[in-house]
């Protein structure tokens, strides 16, 4: 295991490299960082984003890098401060992160979003109430659909309350549920769709929260206006094409429509910042 030192040092370095590169001139041209919630392991990440990507170059004349973060919460820290010019990400920060640093929504799934629970098939647990006091994995405190929603919804309708274990993936929650490491796991119905065959045939859904704004896409005000507009369009014509539809049902996101801040305002109504914390 390397030195808290080293892993800070090394942390540090990545992102002061993340923000010299954020809209970095090369020869004249300038690149866009775009990132994205680190929802699966990176190998499968940019396997999924990659392509998604290149067609956005082609159709936007623009220069993009694909990058993400080693953790959700490294991921939502980063966005915080600005570091990523377009950014993938939870619904719930998307209020949060108008007016500092500055992100405007450009589009989302016309499917709303909702938080899964699950736990492995041949657990004896059959009702929510049954995992009180149990161990529930989460990709982070701060995500939306798979922990702030669905703790809140066990706490306030069920009175169930969890011992939570920090998974930083949602891959990886679902391996901890399905190596026992967890009685539960909270995630989304998009990320499971994504995993292997294995791993989705080892578990079975307890428990899906209420329908929230599925995650936008966002770009930081410092992009330009029109660059901006030349990427919902280009979205939402991949989303009208055969082609476009089956790169971006890997996110997946079935139906691109443009988003607003008007979508993503009414989630502060869910005061849900007290399941910030275990």
């Amino acid at each position: 295991m390397a030195h808290p030192e080293f892993a800070n040092l090394r942390r540090a370095l990545l992102l002061a490299a993340c923000m010299l590169f954020a809209a970095l001139p090369v020869r004249g041209e300038t690149i866009y960082t775009f990132s994205v919630v680190p929802q699966f392991e990176r190998r499968v990440l940019f396997g999924i984003w990659q392509p998604i990507v290149d067609e956005l170059e082609k159709r936007t004349g623009a220069r993009f890098q694909l990058t993400t973060s080693l953790s959700v919460s490294d991921y939502e820290r980063d966005v915080h401060r600005g570091v990523y010019d377009f950014i993938y990400v939870n619904p719930y920060v998307m209020p949060n992160i108008e007016e500092q640093p500055g992100y405007v929504p450009l589009i989302r799934d016309r499917k709303p979003l909702r938080g899964i629970l699950v736990v492995r098939k041949d657990s004896p647990v059959r009702k929510v109430e049954e995992l009180q006091g149990k161990t529930l994995a989460v990709p982070s405190m701060s995500a939306l659909g798979a922990s702030l929603l669905l703790r809140a919804e066990l706490d306030r309708q069920y009175k169930v309350k969890t011992q939570v274990v920090l998974a930083k993936t949602h891959s990886s929650v679902f391996l901890h549920v399905v190596n026992g490491f967890a009685d539960a796991g909270g995630s989304v119905q998009k990320a499971l769709s994504e995993q292997d065959q294995r791993v989705r045939d080892a578990l079975r859904v307890l428990y899906q929260t209420s329908e929230v704004p599925s995650h936008p896409l966002a770009a930081h005000q410092r992009v330009p206006a029109a660059l901006r507009e030349q990427v919902r369009k280009a979205f939402l014509d991949l989303s009208a094409t055969p082609q476009g539809r089956e790169l971006l049902g890997k996110i997946p996101m079935q139906e691109a429509v443009a988003a607003s801040s008007e979508d993503y305002r009414p989630l502060r109504a869910l005061k849900l910042e007290s399941y910030l914390q275990p």
